[in-house]
């Protein structure tokens, strides 16, 4: 049985007993070697790593579980098994394992997704080539509508959420995390405007039934992977809160921090909204209609509900920021986030 050199440890990932488990599975045998860690946007656990002559990556929760941790990366991994024979761009799903035992979460392997994360950085042929930025912009958009193309049914992932009544939920939902950060030690309160005015607004101009579809949740640049050699998406990535709900929240979260014009950053100030060259909110838009059949007309309701959702959620880390539950830096940007797209929220309702 193939053994790994116990110097090699990765903190939450007992590599001789990952090597057992895929021993056991069947997978590429050999010893595991060049173990090493991926920094993503969230505290899950990431691992690259080699297995004979394949590459892998292991993704687990943190090495200090939250509630549900181990139920986001299940659903994760059923969702990746779903997606294998749909036009979605995202990392091919391998084998995982629900056993706890075996490096305490529950854990998955997929194939490395050759590409890089448009939100750190840019490499120097994308950075002295505007059109090609401008192309990436729109690629967001065509990978978007290629998730909300999937018949969720046809996938298997008819029980995968709760469709009906979701747009009626978010509100409430959303709120009620809001209310609980009042009593986090430390937290000063919120500094956008009136919560209860754009609650409000929601709740008068909510849209009528929608059809349902596969939700990513947390849509933007940060969340997928671009191509090296070519300008599209080559992965989606970080699934943890995807569902079945109504795919135009997706659309009304990337409208939520897109530039409003040409030559505008993007809201999360990622390395490619600096380069000031993606299209306009209305262009994407324009891109995504032509290829869906979901109606737009009520993009702007989407939007704020998006600025409402997200917005709460990052002000959520500044408020455990303060009581040192997160790093303060962190919580700092994430808070002038939230304040961005607050403001956003409030100029759309007006």
């Amino acid at each position: 049985m193939p053994t790994t050199p116990t110097s090699e440890a990765i903190a939450g990932v007992d590599l001789a007993a990952l090597s057992d488990w895929m021993e056991r599975e069947g997978l590429p045998d050999g010893a595991i070697t060049d173990p090493a860690p991926i920094g993503g946007g969230t505290q899950n656990i990431m691992v690259r790593f080699s297995r004979g002559d394949t590459e892998f990556v292991l993704r687990r929760g943190p090495l200090h579980l939250r509630p549900g941790s181990n139920s986001a990366i299940s659903r994760e991994m059923r969702l990746l098994a779903a997606l294998a024979d749909t036009a979605v761009p995202h990392a091919r799903f391998i084998a995982g394992s629900t056993d706890e035992e075996i490096l305490g979460a529950v854990f998955y392997l997929m194939e490395p997704v050759d590409g890089f994360n448009a939100a750190t950085h840019l490499p120097a042929a994308y950075a002295a080539a505007p059109a090609g930025r401008r192309v990436m912009g729109f690629a967001l958009v065509d990978a978007l509508a290629a998730l909300a193309a999937v018949d969720h049914t046809d996938v298997g992932l008819d029980d995968f959420g709760r469709p009906d009544g979701f747009l009626e939920r978010q509100v409430p939902r959303w709120l009620g995390e809001f209310d609980r950060y009042a009593d986090t030690p430390g937290y000063p309160g919120p500094e956008f405007g009136d919560v209860g005015k754009l609650a409000s607004w929601l709740d008068d101009n909510r849209p009528g039934a929608s059809r349902p579809g596969i939700l990513h949740g947390d849509y933007h640049i940060a969340n997928v992977m671009y191509a090296m050699e070519r300008p599209e998406v080559a992965a989606i990535v970080d699934w943890e809160m995807a569902t079945i709900g109504d795919p135009l929240l997706d659309v009304g979260m990337l409208s939520a921090i897109w530039p409003e014009y040409d030559g505008e950053s993007d809201l999360y100030e990622s390395a490619l909204g600096a380069t000031g060259d993606l299209p306009s909110r209305a262009s994407m838009l324009e891109r995504y209609a032509a290829q869906s059949d979901r109606d737009l007309s009520a993009i702007d309701w989407y939007t704020v509900l998006a600025c409402f959702k997200i917005g709460m959620i990052l002000e959520g880390t500044y408020a455990r920021s303060c009581a040192g539950a997160a790093g303060r830096d962190v919580g700092e940007r994430l808070r002038r986030y939230a304040n961005g797209l607050f403001d956003r929220a409030h100029r759309i309702v007006g």
